[in-house]
Order: C-alpha cells, then sequence, then structure tokens
C-alpha cells in the first residue's frame, strides 16, 4: 500500500519565501566588507539574533552588547531599527509555486523563526502571498523556536492536521530532520529553481 501523500504545504519563510541577509544591511554600514564580516562574527552574531527568534525584546538582548561594545551602539541600534533593509524581497520561484498551490485549493501555512515584532514587516514585502496563507506560526509569539519539536507540535495543534498531511519546505536541514522525525514530507530548499519538481513529485500540482 503507497503512503499517503501530503494535502497542505508548510513553508518557512526567510529565504525560502523572502531574501532575508544581515548583510545587505551592513554592507551598507561599514565601508570594508571585513569590517562587516568582523561585525558580524563577533558582536551581531546569528547566535545573539536566535534570542529574538525566541521572543526575547530587542532592548533587552541589545544591552549586553551596548555595555561591551560602546563603540558599535549605532551599529547595534541599527539591527532593530533599520531590519528591512535585511530584506531584499521575495524569490520568484518561490512565489510562482504558492500562486500555483492557490489556485488548486492547497492549504498553505507558515512556519517561520522571527521576532514577532519584525512579521508586519516581511508580510508587507509581499502581502498577496502571505495572504494566502491560512495560519502563520511566528516563533516569536510562541517563544519555542525551530528545530524544537514543541514548535512543530503547535502547527499540528494550530492546523488540525496530521504530520502526514503536510509537506514542510525549509533551507535548514537541521529543522527539516526535525520535522522528519516527527513523521512531516519534507523538501529542502537549496535551489529554487528546483522547488516546483518537488512540490509536484509529492502531488500538490
Amino acid at each position: 500500500m503507497t503512503p499517503a501523500g501530503p494535502r497542505a504545504v508548510l513553508w518557512d519563510v526567510g529565504n525560502v519565501i523572502v531574501r532575508w541577509d544581515p548583510r545587505a544591511l551592513y554592507a551598507k554600514v561599514f565601508k570594508e566588507p571585513a569590517d562587516t564580516d568582523r561585525f558580524l562574527s563577533h558582536v551581531c552574531t546569528l547566535d545573539w539574533h536566535v534570542e529574538h527568534d525566541k521572543g526575547v525584546g530587542f532592548p533587552e538582548n541589545a544591552a549586553p552588547l551596548l555595555e561591551r561594545f560602546p563603540e558599535h551602539a549605532a551599529e547595534i541600534r541599527a539591527w532593530d531599527e533599520r531590519f528591512d533593509e535585511m530584506l531584499s524581497g521575495p524569490i520568484p520561484e518561490t512565489v510562482a509555486v504558492i500562486d500555483a498551490l492557490a489556485a488548486r485549493d492547497v492549504p498553505q501555512f507558515a512556519l517561520t523563526n522571527m521576532p514577532q515584532s519584525k512579521w508586519p514587516a516581511v508580510q508587507a514585502i509581499s502581502p498577496a502571498h502571505f495572504g494566502l496563507f491560512r495560519d502563520a506560526i511566528v516563533s516569536g509569539d510562541e517563544k519555542v523556536i525551530k528545530p524544537g519539536r514543541r514548535i512543530y507540535e503547535i502547527v499540528l495543534e494550530r492546523t488540525g492536521l496530521q504530520a502526514s498531511d503536510l509537506l514542510f519546505i525549509d533551507d535548514s536541514i537541521a529543522n527539516i530532520q526535525a520535522a522528519m522525525d516527527i513523521g512531516f514530507h519534507t523538501h529542502h530548499f537549496t535551489d529554487p529553481a528546483k522547488l516546483r519538481a518537488a512540490v509536484e513529485q509529492h502531488g500538490l500540482l
């Protein structure tokens, strides 16, 4: 007996639907690429940013950095104040698939590690497409992040679906593996050009 395929899609957002890269901002802040590298690897690191995804507010999370690196106060605050400059538009291949799925009435949802305060700015990049989602689970609201099991359980509670009903698309292999362990169908997003074929293979297009 062939296992049933998915009947809905669960999308990651950053670098799957919308491009997000702190370098897009800090390449404008610093004149030299080496200074950008140094800042992002020693001051505002991705490990530091993860706390925002967990629901920690920017002022609280920035305070230790401002104390430790007072010479970078303006640059540290820019992470919050100029966050939208890290965003550089939707990924065309992805939004084309979102449109195609919507045309077939395939239920679509989002699951994103993101600060709650930044979610409106991200949605504003492509409101027509984000408006097609039936729900969005945002880690900053839930205070838990991928790849922790709890946030996937929240998805199932909110959607009313089983893990086997959902095709989860994410660019992080750790997040994909966690979803596979629970029983989701998955696609590891590494090349936008391969996305539609992957969705077709799951019988959704």
